[in-house]
């Protein structure tokens, strides 16, 4: 989604709009680093002052995250998530795999019964990501195609309240995932979810409750 030249506004919301709008749509997705002020500025069409400003009431909404020396990522995708996000940043991991077994099952589930063959093939897909993020060593990338694995079988449950409270708790499930996964990528820590994706495609509602349940509870295990 490309960014256009706005009117030269303090603090407009039409910067901050067009700026939420890239991180709500995916184009800048969470745990990347969005351009730099500069950048900004030159595709926006408006003030140094402003774009800071713009940023800077992102920041506080909780959407975006400013690093002194690294730059601004992306840290929620809606305000509610980076409330959830600050609510839940020290909550207990246990709990919150609890949490995430109770989402999670319950979505595969309905995601068995209700599966489209497009839905199968973006969970294909994000499973793809998933091993390939696997093998290349980097942490934070298997983290974040993990979460976009769940994320798809989340959407195909097609349930819209399920989709909306699960995006919201993203950062929440994410730092959890960190947590299991830890700096470095261990072999013997590695979770398969072929058995999830199988399940949902042969519609089976219970195996994919079952195996999304025993994903986390290996994840637990090797904690």
């Amino acid at each position: 989604m490309a960014l256009s030249t706005t009117r030269r506004t303090p603090l407009s919301d039409q910067v901050i709009a067009q700026l939420r709008g890239q991180i709500t749509s995916g184009e800048w997705p969470v745990g990347s680093r969005i351009p730099t002020e500069a950048e900004l500025v030159e595709q926006l069409g408006v003030a140094r002052n402003t774009v800071r400003e713009a940023v800077r009431a992102l920041a506080h909404n909780g959407l975006l995250d400013i690093r002194q020396g690294s730059g601004t990522y992306v840290l929620a995708t809606s305000e509610l998530a980076g409330v959830m996000h600050r609510r839940f940043a020290d909550a207990d991991q246990d709990q919150v795999a609890e949490l995430r077994s109770t989402l999670e099952t319950s979505a595969a589930g309905l995601a068995a019964l209700r599966r489209t063959d497009r839905d199968l093939e973006l969970i294909a897909a994000a499973l793809a990501r998933r091993e390939d993020a696997w093998h290349s060593g980097d942490a934070e990338d298997f983290v974040q195609a993990d979460a976009a694995f769940h994320q798809a079988v989340v959407a195909a449950a097609h349930n819209e309240v399920l989709a909306a409270v699960y995006a919201d708790l993203g950062e929440v499930t994410r730092a959890h995932l960190r947590h299991d996964v830890g700096p470095e990528l261990i072999a013997d820590r590695y979770v398969s979810h072929d058995a999830i994706l199988q399940a949902v495609r042969d519609r089976d509602a219970a195996s994919a409750s079952l195996e999304a349940g025993r994903a986390i509870g290996m994840c637990r295990e090797g904690n």
